[in-house]
């Protein structure tokens, strides 16, 4: 098991000392390293997709072999994949490798299927944004009613009847926005990148090791 543990672990050592090393080398060969490994980077997300597909493939296999609730998708999922694939490859009369036309029937089949679907879906999350935010704002505490407070200040100040109540609502809201909320932003992303620091370390030494397999 030699290979399995010890040499992905060393792998990911020296690798992720090199690469952060590599930022506060300024040097030629720093940077040329740095191209060689977002070249090796792209390799691996190419093969990354491979195996996305196969296990989007397995997947839904699987449901339609055991007909399970809703497996009717899944066949959905075949059959869109199968005609999104054909007429990619046959480009407008032309095969792909011949040059790139437009206004083919891909292109129809993305902007009426692909962007009608995401347009969809966006605004059902808006419904469910709203009933969030219906539930989140309700004036329980001193925290909650200043939340509930700023929120419709922003609300009124992004649309116009924010500004016929008064002149103040806008420039509220921009301060809101420009103020309170960015230092909260701010803070949030210094925790993430905090986080994710400790996440690269415990990887690098060896402390995280889920990547290996085996929850271990």
């Amino acid at each position: 098991m030699f290979w399995k543990r010890t040499i992905p672990l060393a792998i990911a050592f020296v690798m992720g000392v090199l690469m952060a090393l590599q930022y506060y080398v300024p040097h030629a060969q720093s940077q040329k390293f740095l191209e060689k490994m977002t070249q090796w980077d792209k390799v691996i997300a190419g093969f990354a997709v491979f195996i996305g597909a196969y296990s989007l493939i397995h997947l839904h296999w699987t449901r339609i072999r055991r007909k399970v609730a809703g497996w009717g998708y899944s066949v959905f999922v075949f059959v869109g994949a199968a005609l999104t694939i054909a007429v990619g490859l046959y480009n407008g009369g032309d095969w792909f490798w011949a040059k790139q036309k437009e206004n083919t029937l891909f292109d129809w089949l993305y902007m009426n299927v692909q962007v009608a679907a995401g347009a969809t879906i966006f605004s059902i999350l808006a419904f469910f944004i709203t009933s969030a935010a219906f539930r989140t704002f309700r004036a329980r505490t001193a925290e909650a009613t200043l939340l509930l407070i700023a929120a419709v200040i922003v609300m009124l100040g992004r649309v116009p009847i924010g500004a016929m109540i008064s002149q103040y609502v806008p420039s509220s809201a921009d301060w809101i926005m420009a103020v309170p909320n960015l230092a909260a932003k701010r803070g949030i992303l210094l925790g993430i990148c905090l986080g994710a620091i400790a996440t690269s370390l415990k990887i690098i030494f060896g402390i995280e090791r889920s990547y290996l397999g085996g929850g271990d």
